[in-house]
């Protein structure tokens, strides 16, 4: 049955895998190094031992996509055809990744002498792993645990995510320790999606009662000391206790990421895991425009397609009655349409509606949209780095854009740095009513020096037609202050 979720929540549910997605890929180009100064700057560059291109994710995500795409597809995890699959979809990733964690090299190079690509054989596999060296508690199950969550979101499935978290951690990792974790992690990012709350403690609440202290003076600890002080973050233990301390130290998500990475050593790990838990607060449009567009990795996804699977998933493989999110067109045949005009004050802007995608003027290279598309509603001559889709809700309450301020913002901004890079833009919503003139007005103040009052009054006249929602014109003013 369908998970009924509100657009935050899907939001939140798309943040628990960009903000893993973004918080690896941040991480790449810093892995095994020291820690950084506090107010050492942090970018998305690439680079590091195995050489990674700028946006691009490690292992993290990477192991984590199989899992995601099942879900998108509508499966249960609970089954074993699920999970064989997985299995098979790793071991085919690791024949040629650049980088795979010491534990799941080892289990995946002998699942051959326990019966092949198969959840079974990599569970013996992991058991003789295990048995072999004394130890698997390694953090590589829990930084690919976050989609596991998206499975369950509806009423009552904590202890069916529990014991599935665990299940999932098992398929290479023994440790009692690595599937504590899992568990910790997957229900606190389920209750953050759920209710947009940060709360460690219902993950505790999940394990076995005789485990629960160890792991709250654990996180206890954590909260007391900074990211760099986990210096074993290879450790499954420190490497949790390294991103909750980055979440509860941060403030917005990128500023989450960035003291994770700043921890140093294994940066790419732990900011995977900080933020999924801190992207399923913030949601999907926590990540910003230079780190979305860049965005990308095994097997060839980039942030949009990331986004389609984590909507899928979190609705068990089924889209919405207008087919969205799978559907290469979103329906928008009964708004008013046709409308069309140049940025008041940059002519290399321009404003419009939806339709404008259908009717693109050639000397448009570049798109940035604030409603609901499909798949292939750009036209597939504007390459993925030069879109930019906005998670805005044409809608006053503020329930419905719970960080409203910060997603106009990156909307303006977003503009701007295609602008500055000489592009011409196709700024739109439906309609080109409330969304589209807010954003175009916020752009124009926060980026060309014209007064809010004017900026906004100048965007309405070119778009007579315009009726920015009461939230929206509340919100402008403190944006662009």
């Amino acid at each position: 049955m369908t998970t009924r979720l509100t657009a935050p929540q899907l939001d939140r549910a798309v943040g628990a895998v960009l903000g893993m997605a973004a918080g690896d890929a941040l991480g790449a180009g810093y892995e095994f190094g020291p820690p950084l100064a506090e107010d050492a700057t942090v970018t998305m560059a690439g680079g590091g031992g195995f050489g990674w291109a700028p946006g691009e994710w490690t292992d993290d995500t990477s192991m984590a996509v199989p899992i995601l795409r099942e879900l998108a597809a509508g499966a249960d995890l609970a089954e074993e055809a699920s999970l064989d699959r997985i299995v098979a979809a790793w071991a085919d990733w690791a024949r040629t990744a650049p980088d795979v964690g010491i534990q799941t090299r080892q289990v995946l190079a002998s699942i051959g002498r326990h019966g092949g690509a198969t959840a079974e054989a990599a569970r013996a596999s992991a058991r003789a792993v295990h048995d072999a060296s004394g130890r698997s508690g390694g953090n590589g199950s829990l930084m690919r645990t976050a989609p596991v969550a998206l499975a369950f979101l509806a009423d009552g499935q904590e202890v069916a995510l529990a014991e599935t978290a665990r299940a999932v951690s098992g398929l290479t990792h023994v440790d009692e320790d690595a599937g504590d974790a899992c568990v910790i992690w997957c229900l606190a990012i389920r209750h953050a999606i759920r209710t947009g709350e940060l709360d460690i403690q219902v993950g505790i609440d999940g394990l076995p009662e005789e485990r629960r202290n160890r792991w709250v003076a654990l996180i206890t600890d954590a909260e007391t000391r900074q990211p760099r002080d986990f210096a074993k973050n290879g450790w499954v233990v420190e490497a949790l206790q390294g991103a909750w301390s980055a979440i509860t130290h941060g403030g917005d998500l990128v500023d989450v990421l960035e003291r994770a990475v700043r921890g140093g050593r294994d940066t790419d790990t732990v900011a995977a895991i900080a933020g999924a838990l801190a992207g399923a607060v913030r949601g999907g449009s926590g990540v910003p425009f230079r780190w979305r567009r860049i965005l990308h990795g095994w097997p060839g996804l980039d942030a949009d397609e990331l986004t389609i699977a984590a909507i899928l998933a979190a609705r068990r493989g089924r889209p919405d009655a207008h087919g969205w999110p799978a559907s290469p067109r979103f329906d928008y045949s009964g708004f008013a349409g046709g409308r069309l005009a140049a940025h008041p004050h940059d002519d290399g802007v321009l404003i419009g509606s939806v339709d404008a995608l259908d009717h693109l003027p050639g000397e448009v290279d570049a798109v940035v949209s604030l409603c609901r598309l499909g798949s292939e509603q750009v036209p597939a001559r504007i390459p993925a780095a030069m879109r930019h889709r906005v998670w805005l809700i044409d809608v006053a309450d503020p329930a419905e854009n719970p960080h409203l301020d910060e997603v106009l913002r990156d909307a303006a901004d977003s503009v701007a740095a295609l602008r500055a890079e000489g592009r011409t833009v196709l700024l739109h919503c439906v309609e080109a009513r409330s969304r589209t003139p807010i954003v175009a007005a916020a752009y124009a103040a926060l980026h060309l020096g014209v007064p809010a009052g004017q900026a906004l009054n100048d965007v309405l006249a070119a778009l007579p037609h315009a009726r920015p929602n009461a939230g929206f014109l509340e919100a402008f003013p403190r944006i662009v202050r």
